[in-house]
C-alpha cells in the first residue's frame, strides 16, 4: 500500500518539475478554453492560499512541522492502529503521499508549486497540484468509508 504514497509523491514531483521548466509565471496555457488552464502559482500559504500574507520567517517552519506531524500520525495509525479496510489504507497512503509532495516543495522552495487552474468565466477555483488532489481524494475516501461503516453498524443493530 505504501507504493500508493510513493506513486503520489513521484507523480506530483514529476508534474511540478515539468511545470517549472515549461510554464511562465506571466502566461497561462489554456487547455480547455473557458474552463481549464495550466497556470504557475507559487503558493506561500496553505490550501487555497490561506495565510499567504503571513510573515515567511515562521510560516515555512510551522507548515513543515504541521505536515510532518500529520504524516507521522497517519503512518503510526497505518502501522499500529486497528486493521484498516482497503479504502482506508488507500486513503491514508494518498494523504501521506500528498503531504510529502507538498513538504518537498516547502523544503526546496519555501513555497508549494500549484498549476491546475479550473475556472468559469471570471470565477477561478484556487490553483492546486496533484498532491492537493491526492489529499482531497484521500479525505473523501475516508469519509465515504466511514459512511459505509456507519450504515453497516446501523443494519446490524
Amino acid at each position: 500500500m505504501l507504493m500508493v504514497a510513493a506513486g503520489v509523491v513521484a507523480l506530483d514531483q514529476i508534474s511540478k518539475s515539468i511545470v517549472l521548466s515549461h510554464l511562465s509565471r506571466v502566461y497561462s496555457l489554456k487547455v480547455i478554453d473557458g474552463f481549464f488552464s495550466l497556470t504557475l502559482v507559487l503558493n506561500t500559504g496553505v490550501a487555497f492560499g490561506l495565510f499567504s500574507q503571513s510573515p515567511a520567517s515562521w510560516k515555512v517552519i510551522v507548515l513543515l512541522l504541521l505536515s510532518g506531524i500529520t504524516v507521522i500520525a497517519l503512518l503510526g495509525y497505518y502501522f499500529f492502529g486497528k486493521e484498516l479496510s482497503r479504502p482506508m489504507s488507500i486513503a491514508f497512503c494518498m494523504i501521506i503521499g500528498g503531504a510529502l509532495g507538498n513538504m518537498i516543495d516547502r523544503f526546496r522552495f519555501s513555497k508549494v508549486i500549484d498549476f491546475l487552474d479550473f475556472y468559469w468565466k471570471t470565477y477561478h477555483w484556487p490553483a492546486f497540484n496533484l498532491a492537493d488532489a491526492a489529499i482531497t481524494i484521500g479525505v473523501l475516501l475516508l469519509l465515504f468509508d466511514a459512511l459505509l461503516e456507519s450504515r453497516k453498524t446501523e443494519q446490524r443493530n
